[in-house]
């Protein structure tokens, strides 16, 4: 098993909007598709205006072949056509879990 994490920087002013559309848009596209969500979040301290959502994946090769799929749907590009503004920078980090812990998500 492994974790994407996957950060986004929101213009000052922009997270409000933005996760306003994931919610009302965006996760019904991403969720069937990347399927397994460990977490969904925002910053209150630290670096601001971020939100921040981990996925599980069993292999990099999963990764792949569902990420694929969802650049194939083109519900989700014109999604991103919507909130791609309100997004200054990303990034995308690799987690492997620890041996001793299971990764948890939402069904």
């Amino acid at each position: 098993m492994i974790v994407e994490e996957r950060i986004y920087t929101m213009h000052p002013g922009q997270i409000g909007h933005y996760v306003k559309a994931y919610a009302a848009e965006g996760l019904a596209i991403q969720k069937p598709i990347l399927g397994r969500l460990v977490g969904y979040y925002t910053t209150e301290f630290g670096p601001l205006n971020q939100v921040i959502h981990m996925w599980a994946y069993e292999s990099l090769a999963e990764r792949a072949e569902r990420r694929t799929k969802l650049f194939a749907d083109q519900a989700w590009l014109d999604y991103l056509g919507k909130v791609r503004g309100f997004i200054a920078t990303q990034e995308s980090k690799l987690l492997i879990p620890a041996p001793f812990h299971k990764v948890k998500w939402q069904d």
